[in-house]
């Protein structure tokens, strides 16, 4: 039987598996330009962005839910940044269908219900794809169905506690109702869809 968590994880897979290019095609010469997300340049936004995933995915591996560390500090991208991404995704995969999202993923101390923990990681590699993908003027094109799940649960998380001038979500920048699910989701998060370099 296929579970809510079940096509989740399915649509993350094909996110991680837009993902893996983008960060495998980062040049040197790319590191220090500016992205979207505007507390990291493309190097650190990379670094973030793999570091998180090698987390979650062994936190989800682990019995008993338990990521091995709470932050990136000390985390080094290797030197095949997109085999990274493939193998995170595999070991997510594997391990949400062995069960994992039924119990608590935990950072440290603290902990989330792992089905809830799996939607925030769809919602947010979604967004952090795009940032990295337009920094480095990449293709980013993950499935509708996974900015329209994201669409229905990200409202619930970006309260007034999250969400403002110098909080970890951005305000919402306005887009139509009748954009692509994605750049509704980009709005939603606070990411303007047609943020340039320039």
């Amino acid at each position: 039987m296929t579970t809510a968590a079940d096509k989740t994880a399915d649509l993350l897979a094909e996110v991680l598996t837009e993902l893996a290019p983008v960060a495998g095609r980062v040049t040197d010469d790319q590191l220090h330009d500016p992205t979207p997300c505007t507390e990291y340049d493309v190097g650190q936004l990379r670094e973030h962005v793999l570091g998180w995933l090698a987390i979650f995915a062994a936190g989800f591996a682990d019995p008993g839910g338990q990521a091995p560390r709470a932050s990136t500090d000390g985390y080094q991208v290797p030197a095949d940044p997109a085999a990274e991404v493939r193998a995170a995704a595999s070991t997510i995969s594997q391990a949400i269908r062995a069960g994992a999202a039924s119990r608590p993923l935990r950072l440290g101390d603290s902990g989330m219900p792992g089905d809830m923990a799996l939607s925030m990681i769809l919602w947010e590699y979604q967004v952090h794809g795009w940032d990295l993908a337009r920094a480095t003027g990449q293709p980013w094109s993950p499935p509708p169905a996974a900015a329209e799940e994201s669409l229905a649960f990200a409202p619930g998380m970006l309260t007034s506690d999250y969400q403002g001038e110098g909080k970890a979500f951005a305000p919402r920048v306005p887009v139509p109702g009748t954009a692509a699910p994605l750049d509704r989701l980009l709005g939603l998060s606070g990411r303007d869809p047609g943020w340039t370099a320039a």
